[in-house]
Parts: C-alpha cells; sequence; structure tokens
C-alpha cells in the first residue's frame, strides 16, 4: 500500500488553520481518503507554542515583600557609604583600607543567622526613632584584623583566631564599629534621621531573636580589604523597621542633593572665602619654536626673535584657564600689565552627531 507524504506547504497550511480556530471550538479532524491509509491526528490548541502558559517558581520561606526601587535606593546610599567608610578606616588605622559595596539582597531572618560564623561579631543596634533594632555582623577573619591592626600588628592571612572576643578587643572593635555607624547615620539622614547606637555585641548569632525566623529583611554586604586581608561586613535591616518609610526610599529626589538650600549668609560666607583664595595668573609673552641646538647654544644677552607683533594684546591666563587681554608696560619702576578686555572664547567646533 502506498502512504502519501505531506509537503511543507500542507503542514504550515494546516496550522495556520489551526490559529484560525475559535478557542471554544476544537479542530475538525479530516476524514479518511479512499486512495490512503494515512490519517493525520488532530492538532490540539493546547500544543501551540503561542498559547503555552509561562509559570514563575515562587517561594513562599522567601516572599519578595520589598520593591524594586526602595531596594535600588538602599543600594545607592551604601554605594556612596562604602567610599567614605574606606576613607575613614584608612585614617583611623594608618594604612590603606578598601570598603566596597558587594550586595544588596532580601531574604529571610532565618537564612540570615545560619549563614553567619559562630562565633562571631555580632552587634545589635538600636536605630532611634525606627521601631526595632539592626544587626552588624563583622567576619572574624577582619574583626581580629582590625584589632591587630590597632594595636601595631601587621596581620597575615593565614592568622585565624575561632573563639569569642575579650571585653578588650570588644572595646577596641567597637572603635571600627563607631565609624561605621557614623557613617551609616551621614547617608540615611538624605532620607530620614536615625541615630545608631551599639546596644551590645555577641559571639553566638544564634542566641540573638530581633525579628521572628520568617521576617523578611535587606541585606546589604559590604567588602573590606585592608593589605592581603579580605572580610564581609554585614547589615542586617529589618524591612519592618523601615517599611512605613518606603514612599520616601521610592523618592529618588533626595539622590540629586542635600535637602537644606543655601542661604544668603551661607553664599555670603562662601564668598568671603573665596574672595581670600590664592590663584595662579600667566602673561604670554609670545610663542615661537626653536630647535634644539639653538636652545643649547643659547647664552645671556641674546635675542630671541617671534612671530607676535609689538601692538597685539598679550594673553592673561588665570589658573591656566585664558581669562583677559592685556598690554604690556611699566607701574612704579616694575613691569606690569594693563587689562584691556575679556578673552573671546575660542568659536566652538562642529557638534558630532
Amino acid at each position: 500500500m502506498n502512504e502519501e507524504v505531506l509537503s511543507q506547504n500542507q503542514v504550515e497550511g494546516l496550522l495556520r488553520a489551526m490559529e484560525a480556530v475559535a478557542p471554544g471550538l476544537e479542530p475538525q479532524t479530516p476524514g479518511p481518503r479512499s486512495d490512503s491509509t494515512s490519517a493525520i491526528a488532530p492538532l490540539s490548541p493546547r500544543s501551540h507554542p503561542a498559547r503555552r502558559l509561562r509559570t514563575v517558581a515562587y517561594d513562599f520561606k522567601r516572599p519578595e515583600r520589598v520593591g524594586k526601587e526602595p531596594m535600588r535606593a538602599v543600594q545607592a546610599l551604601h554605594e556612596s557609604m562604602a567610599r567614605s567608610l574606606g576613607a575613614g578606616l584608612s585614617s583611623m588605622l594608618r594604612t590603606m583600607v578598601e570598603a566596597k559595596l558587594v550586595s544588596v539582597d532580601q531574604l529571610t531572618y532565618s537564612e540570615f543567622i545560619y549563614s553567619l560564623n559562630n562565633p562571631s561579631c555580632f552587634c545589635v543596634v538600636r536605630a532611634q526613632p525606627l521601631e526595632g533594632n539592626w544587626v552588624l555582623d563583622i567576619e572574624p577573619t577582619m574583626a581580629y584584623a582590625l584589632i591587630d591592626r590597632m594595636l601595631g600588628g601587621d596581620p597575615e592571612p593565614g592568622d585565624t583566631i575561632k573563639r569569642p572576643l575579650t571585653e578588650i578587643e570588644s572595646r577596641l572593635i567597637n572603635r571600627a564599629i563607631r565609624l561605621y555607624l557614623q557613617q551609616l547615620q551621614d547617608v540615611w539622614e538624605n532620607v530620614l534621621p536615625v541615630e545608631f547606637a551599639v546596644e551590645r555585641i555577641e559571639s553566638n548569632p544564634q542566641l540573638v531573636q530581633i525579628v521572628s525566623p520568617n521576617e523578611v529583611i535587606i541585606l546589604v554586604g559590604m567588602e573590606l580589604t585592608m593589605g592581603k586581608i579580605r572580610g564581609m561586613l554585614n547589615l542586617c535591616i529589618p524591612f519592618t523597621t523601615i517599611e512605613r518609610y518606603a514612599p520616601q526610599l521610592s523618592n529618588t529626589s533626595w539622590a540629586g542633593g542635600s535637602r537644606n538650600r543655601a542661604t544668603e549668609e551661607s553664599q555670603r560666607t562662601v564668598g568671603r572665602r573665596l574672595e581670600a583664595a590664592e590663584v595662579e595668573v600667566i602673561v604670554t609673552l609670545a610663542r615661537s619654536r626653536i630647535r634644539t641646538a639653538d636652545l643649547l647654544s643659547l647664552s645671556p644677552g641674546d635675542i630671541i626673535t617671534t612671530e607676535q607683533d609689538v601692538d597685539s594684546p598679550l594673553q592673561v591666563s588665570v589658573a591656566n584657564v585664558p581669562k583677559f587681554d592685556a598690554r604690556a608696560g611699566a607701574y612704579r619702576g616694575k613691569k606690569a600689565i594693563c587689562i584691556s578686555g575679556q578673552t573671546n572664547p575660542p568659536p566652538a567646533g562642529p557638534s558630532s552627531s
């Protein structure tokens, strides 16, 4: 028996016919032909690629309560903080310290706790007037390296200590924590005024329960680099403490500059300080080219000819920026110049498209 083989055009025609069928109707199957024993299987609308449903996995243990705008705002705040924190630690420790923002994520409090080392430098931070506490965790490798540097040592990457901090070490590391909280307070002042203070320092993170285990938190991870040693500073922000201020975080107008406008008194103060600033003034008499051999053979009394006209104005530059035209002369027996006008700016070239 002979079987009929459908061509490519016939297959595409059948697919186009299926797309034209109404969604509530089932397509009809072509009946068998007398001259062939083959049959065409019915096509279901659900099997067409254009009608497939897209599924998205959702983890109920990690609900995404924080919107994209507040997350971007938190990231922008701590990116600017990282630069100032590195400079502050470098000044305090008298060595080069680099701070870099690594990640800003949202997860549950239990996931954050079980991801930390034990023992660790786990600081409970009081944030007034917010309801609740924040947490700052310093990785043990970096915590002991900071303490070693404060005592005048030179920490090495292999010096790993696995024990809780002593009372003296807690007082020393508190200096770095206060610096971190001061920088944190400065950047958050653009959104809302918050005062941070260390409430207590714990060594076992699992014994501290500031929120319920399934509560959503914002985790800000910052990496410190001091010589060959690297370590993480993790800031845990429970979302319940800043949830009521989420609209202020979504409003990015604070990122453009300061919240307070300049007053007339501040403008006059800045003007007086600028008036006392010293700037360099250079008068260019002429410009010319000379061969190296002629330059080496110059001696006192030699005359260099230039193409500068005697009546042409001289160029006066302030801080290497051409500002005025002037004429050369003398004043009370000293060489001087007389300002004749402002320098015409050079013509702007054609803008590149």
